[in-house]
């Protein structure tokens, strides 16, 4: 390779040094470029060592490049193919289905993670607005119970 690489592009290079923060990659005769650890692999990086080796040859994006100190900046992780997203149990199909079908905004909600009023903000399906106000002074009663007792503990503990 003679001429030097545009910036976004992909090349071939050859792993030549490795430092804790990354790797030194040789992609042409005269040039070589960093491939920071957070560009070695799409998960968490902890010990390059486990990823590449000196010798190693590898596919590297240009990430950028800096004529006034030659220091070329790469990607190990960016030259990959994009893989498809699939969670766990799901086929791409059926995860593409569940975004698309979602309001625009919205995230789904784990179903473990529930709020403390979940349970008092049902639906009962009455809809009346004395059903409102009796569960408005129930939560208040109920809040009012855990606030004093909140407060017992604090004044306990301060003496």
């Amino acid at each position: 390779m003679a001429e030097k690489p545009e910036v976004g592009s992909i090349v071939e290079g050859k792993v030549t040094r490795l430092k804790p923060f990354g790797a030194i990659v040789s992609i042409g005769e005269q040039m070589q470029g960093l491939v920071h650890i957070s560009q070695v692999a799409n998960t968490f990086v902890q010990d390059i060592n486990d990823h590449i080796k000196v010798g190693d040859t590898v596919k590297v994006k240009v990430l950028s490049m800096d004529e006034q100190t030659n220091k070329i900046a790469l990607s190990i992780k960016e030259a990959l193919p994009k893989e498809p997203r699939v969670r766990e149990g799901h086929s791409d199909k059926e995860y593409r289905t569940q975004r698309e079908n979602r309001p625009a905004g919205k995230k789904p909600r784990p179903q473990e993670s529930r709020s403390v009023g979940d349970d008092f903000f049902k639906s009962q399906g009455t809809g009346s607005s004395t059903d409102f106000e009796d569960k408005m002074r129930e939560f208040l009663k109920q809040s009012n119970e855990r606030q004093t007792s909140l407060n017992k503990r604090a004044n306990k503990r301060s003496y």
